[in-house]
């Protein structure tokens, strides 16, 4: 994405837009109904739209902040706003009352896929392709994956195997100590990702900051606010969007799983992006930090949001994952050790990601 002195008209418009969208559907008091009735049929049109074009006016200025304050820092930024769109789309599907208990398993799960299967893959075949090989940071990788490992056995794994609740869910004293240690491994990872060992995370091609302190600092502030508007924005319109992905998966009569992958894609789509071009300007050392780095922080901040959520909205919450499903994280992490076993990647390798992928998908739809 460029990064221009003068911010683009659109990214502070389209939230505003959604702010009155939200203000008007709300207003006609339609409650869950509303996309029933001739005005609610409109809004049920723009909102699904809207939400979209508001969640890459969120990734466009956490992408500058990013862009200000270097690698990988920036990153950081960028993956926290996008985890913070994801808890707003989750909780608000668990607030309509019509959520299943397996949604946030579902919304994990699907996060952990897309990002370490398709959107690895797309990375690693748009680079291979135009560069045959591309270079990356070994123990970057092996840090994220370490983590990914350790945190998706704690959090969908496990409790298929913990035995003072049965059925794929943790005890409230397991699901609070789970919740701490992820949370504290998290941190534990950002403090070496951001203070001990920057080095391993920033690149070939790092970002650096704006030499000129000034305007840098007016720039950092001007994006962090249109940054918060356009996450207040999603926050609220994530409300009206969840009544719809109920309404369309129960008409459709589809797998409940898909609740899940849709929020999952509709977060991912703009940071997907920036990954993909990252790629594409030999930066897949930027990539793979947008990635994974995504994947852990969804498990790392969502998983205890919503345990502590859950301390108000009072839901079962089933993260132990099913056998299928099981089988296809194992295979992925297995593949993604290899993949980023030597500190070099090629088209193979990427394909090999994308089939996973497609098999994930194909069984979303086809259990």
């Amino acid at each position: 994405m460029t990064h221009s002195a003068r911010t683009p008209v659109w990214t502070w418009v389209v939230p505003v837009l959604g702010l009155l969208l939200f203000i008007e559907a709300t207003a006609t008091s339609y409650g869950e109904d509303f996309s029933t009735h001739t005005l609610g049929i409109v809004n049920t049109i723009l909102l699904v739209p809207m939400l979209i074009g508001v969640v890459f006016a969120a990734v466009y200025h956490a992408e500058e902040v990013a862009h200000i304050m270097g690698e990988p820092v920036g990153t950081l930024v960028l993956t926290v706003a996008v985890t913070i769109i994801e808890l707003a789309l989750i909780i608000s599907l668990m607030l309509t009352g019509k959520a299943t208990p397996t949604l946030v398993r579902e919304t994990v799960f699907a996060v952990i896929m897309i990002v370490t299967t398709g959107l690895v893959g797309l990375c690693i075949v748009v680079g291979g392709l135009r560069f045959r090989e591309q270079a990356f940071d070994v123990t970057s990788a092996k840090i994220y994956l370490a983590m990914l490992i350790v945190l998706a056995t704690l959090t969908l794994i496990l409790p298929n195997y913990t035995t003072t609740v049965p059925g794929g869910l943790y005890s409230e004293s397991q699901l609070s100590y789970i919740s701490i240690v992820t949370i504290a491994l998290y941190l534990v990872f950002l403090y070496t990702q951001t203070v001990l060992h920057r080095g391993y995370f920033v690149g070939e091609h790092p970002h650096t900051a704006t030499e000129s302190s000034g305007p840098a600092e007016g720039k950092l502030a001007l994006s962090a606010f249109f940054l918060c508007v356009a996450l207040a924005a999603v926050v609220l319109l994530a409300k009206l969007v969840a009544i719809i992905i109920n309404v369309g998966v129960s008409k459709l009569e589809a797998p409940s799983s898909i609740s899940g992958v849709i929020i999952a894609l509709i977060v991912l789509l703009p940071e997907s992006i920036a990954a993909v071009k990252s790629a594409r300007n030999n930066q897949l050392q930027k990539s793979l930090n947008l990635a994974l780095g995504s994947s852990l922080a969804t498990i790392g901040l969502t998983i205890p949001a919503i345990a502590a959520a859950n301390l108000f909205l009072h839901t079962p919450l089933v993260l132990g994952l099913e056998p299928g499903d099981l089988a296809l994280i194992v295979m992925t992490l297995a593949a993604s050790i290899l993949t980023f076993g030597t500190g070099r990647t090629n088209v193979l390798f990427g394909f090999l990601h994308l089939v996973i992928f497609g098999t994930f998908l194909f069984l979303s739809f086809v259990p």
